[in-house]
């Protein structure tokens, strides 16, 4: 199943009923899904602006929005939301301490056949750079919707990653870590599955003898709630399997155990070299590892020594 239909449709439908619901809402486009939103657009003309190619004007106008009490939702692919504007999204957003919801689509390679232009494996790290953002990377379209609602009903900044892929099932949309596996007391250590990786953790760590936790939203990270996992098993070895740029959150793994010695790994999008193949989202998830067959050698090599 293609599940970044799902969870493109889910954020249209969730904006749009939004739109009709809340006359604080607004949706700033920079042409990127506007056919998606015609008929909200004809219904609220004054709140769906499309400023057409213009990505830094997307952020300063939905800055003013917010100023003048609205709640905006802006929306592109991830390099054109997150990377391009970056500068008017620490200073229209951050700087003026005002809140709006940034929903990327295109995730990290999501767009392979278009080129490295669409993709972004940088998007988390480079908002980790800012303080005061909320960061959801849902693994299914029920969790985006979910997640939508309550960061529209908010007035905080709030970064939605939406992915071409998706797990078999929706998990709960909750701050804290979800647990789906627990190991012995002798176990390993513990997996953290970010998002669209959690099916694939799962398959690829079923013969180890580890906790597997689940997390969709990773800024504020758990680090209460992977302290706990880490002091429960039998091992404080920690391996977290992100979507995007590997190590993106191992800043947060040594704060959340900086009282133990630990080791940690991150998977996820390499950052030795670009690959310069357009192939398929699939070949690029085997290209980092990211595959099932390569994070079960991961965790085997790393976990098994």
């Amino acid at each position: 199943m293609n599940r970044n239909t799902d969870m493109r449709q889910a954020f249209a439908e969730t904006v749009g009923a939004a739109l009709d619901d809340d006359p604080r809402t607004a949706l700033v486009l920079a042409v990127i899904s506007g056919d998606m939103f015609r008929r909200s657009a004809a219904r609220h003309p004054g709140r769906v602006i499309d400023v057409g190619i213009r990505e830094q004007a997307m952020i300063g106008v939905a800055g003013g929005l917010a100023l003048a009490g609205m709640r905006p939702v802006v929306h592109s692919y991830a390099p054109f939301l997150v990377e391009r504007p970056f500068e008017q999204v620490k200073l229209d957003l951050g700087h003026q301490d005002v809140g709006a919801v940034l929903v990327g689509i295109g995730g990290s390679y999501d767009a392979s056949t278009a080129g490295r232009t669409h993709h972004a494996p940088g998007d988390v790290a480079l908002l980790d750079t800012l303080p005061g953002w909320t960061v959801h990377v849902p693994g299914h379209h029920e969790e985006a919707r979910d997640l939508l609602r309550a960061a529209i009903a908010r007035d905080d900044r709030v970064y939605v990653r939406l992915s071409a892929t998706g797990n078999r099932t929706s998990m709960p949309a909750s701050p804290r870590l979800t647990v789906l596996r627990t190991g012995s007391a002798r176990s390993a250590g513990v997996v953290v599955a970010v998002g669209p990786m959690l099916d694939r953790v799962l398959d690829a760590t079923a013969g180890l003898d580890v906790t597997v936790a689940y997390a969709s939203t990773v800024r504020p990270f758990d680090r209460d709630g992977l302290s706990r996992l880490v002091g429960a098993a039998g091992s404080a070895d920690v391996l977290v399997v992100e979507p995007y740029l590997r190590g993106t959150s191992a800043h947060e793994v040594a704060e959340a155990l900086a009282d133990r010695r630990h080791r940690q790994l991150g998977l996820g999008v390499g950052r030795d070299e670009e690959l310069r193949s357009y192939g398929t989202p699939a070949d690029h998830d085997r290209a980092h590892g990211l595959d099932t067959e390569g994070l079960a050698k991961a965790a085997r090599d790393f976990f098994l020594v």
